[in-house]
């Protein structure tokens, strides 16, 4: 199994259906801080649901759909990434993320998203990349604020979450773009 150091003891490595325990563990802890704005908590409600869910995107990793990475900070899982929506052929993703309180305030979900961005662009050939953020998920925006992403606009509560319309906030960022970021970056 491949792992790529984020620093600071950090590594992101893909998340499979075989850790589905230290998975749900790891929810458990994370539950309160990831179901303030989205219910991917909730889908690893217990041992079965956590593999059932991991699963599913080991099954969008085979058809090339989709992708799932594990944060593990000193060994303890405490977060992750994601494609949760990854087309080649049309050349767009959507890039997410998680975390648990104890991975929060240390850049681990904006290093592991970069890459996550940068292999979507440089290796698959990616030219558009989607950030999908609650307009109330400030630590998200600021990730996407932070990968040099440009906010494209707002769905106004354009879903329903604990009985409370939400509003979405769209951001990307095209190829050119991040190869621009990065050649900056480079100087």
């Amino acid at each position: 199994m491949f792992a790529i150091s984020l620093g600071d003891g950090a590594e992101l490595r893909p998340l499979e259906p075989w850790q589905a325990e230290e998975f749900l563990a790891h929810i458990d802890r994370a539950r309160d801080l990831v179901d303030q704005h989205i219910g991917f908590a909730r889908a690893a409600a217990d041992l079965v649901s956590a593999e059932a869910l991991l699963t599913s995107y080991a099954e969008k990793r085979a058809a090339d759909s989709g992708r799932l990475y594990g944060i593990w900070l000193d060994s303890t899982l405490v977060g992750g990434v994601l494609f949760r929506v990854f087309d080649a052929k049309g050349g767009n993703c959507e890039v997410g993320c998680w975390l648990e309180p104890a991975g929060t305030g240390r850049g681990l979900v904006t290093r592991a998203a970069r890459v996550l961005i940068d292999w979507a662009v440089e290796k698959r050939g990616i030219h558009r990349v989607e950030w999908h953020v609650s307009s109330a998920n400030e630590p998200s925006i600021n990730v996407a604020r932070r990968l040099g992403m440009t906010r494209e606009g707002v769905l106004r509560e354009s879903y329903l979450f604990d009985g409370v319309r939400q509003s979405t906030e769209i951001w990307s960022v095209l190829a050119p773009e991040w190869r621009e970021q990065k050649s900056a970056a480079a100087l």
